[in-house]
């Protein structure tokens, strides 16, 4: 029987599904990358990561982190430092080392979806394209769909782990297959007699 002040397991958080997604210019992978953020606000989607990468007109492929991770470990460091430091009555000398270690830290550790990974993906793509690589952990797929439909026809994707049947509806709507299957049914029923 539970006591009145048990605590329920917390929930362990759900590892997220990968997202590549591949744009014919450099600019729209930022956009949607945009867009996600507004969804994350909204309660529509949880983004685990979300990097642009994109390949210049020379071929040069460069990734563009969506967390400045030297400044998020500075700030996480600074907050610890100064937490360490007041327990040892000297805050200003704890939040110094601390920034300096969360710094150090940040540079040597990568958050999110590895960068090797992504970049020898976007060595695959034509230059002045980009991609956008999303760990996304929880969504609202109907409204996710729904968010994303200015984007329909624009992209291609390149890697989804997601069940197949939700795949072929993102597929349909990023891709623009809808609009095709769409006109081919149109056709094929003013055809018939």
């Amino acid at each position: 029987m539970p006591t009145p002040y048990s605590l329920t397991p917390a929930k362990p958080q759900e590892p997220g599904r990968l997202f590549v997604l591949a744009f014919a210019d450099e600019l729209s992978a930022f956009s949607l990358r945009e867009l996600l953020c507004q969804m994350e606000e909204e309660g529509v989607i949880e983004v685990g990561d979300a990097v642009v990468a994109t390949r210049n007109a020379k071929g040069k492929v460069h990734l563009h982190q969506s967390l400045p991770l030297v400044a998020v470990g500075s700030a996480l460091g600074s907050f610890s430092g100064m937490l360490l430091g007041m327990l040892l009555l000297n805050p200003l000398f704890g939040s110094i080392a601390g920034a300096a270690v969360g710094a150090a830290a940040a540079t040597f550790r990568d958050a999110g979806i590895d960068d090797a990974f992504m970049k020898s993906l976007a060595e695959t793509l034509t230059p002045g394209s980009s991609a956008l690589f999303v760990v996304v952990r929880n969504s609202k797929p109907e409204q996710v769909l729904e968010w994303l439909k200015p984007f329909a026809g624009r992209c291609k994707i390149l890697q989804c782990t997601m069940p197949a049947e939700n795949e072929v509806l993102l597929r349909n709507l990023l891709e623009g297959e809808v609009s095709s299957l769409h006109s081919a049914a149109t056709t094929t029923t003013e055809s018939k007699p």
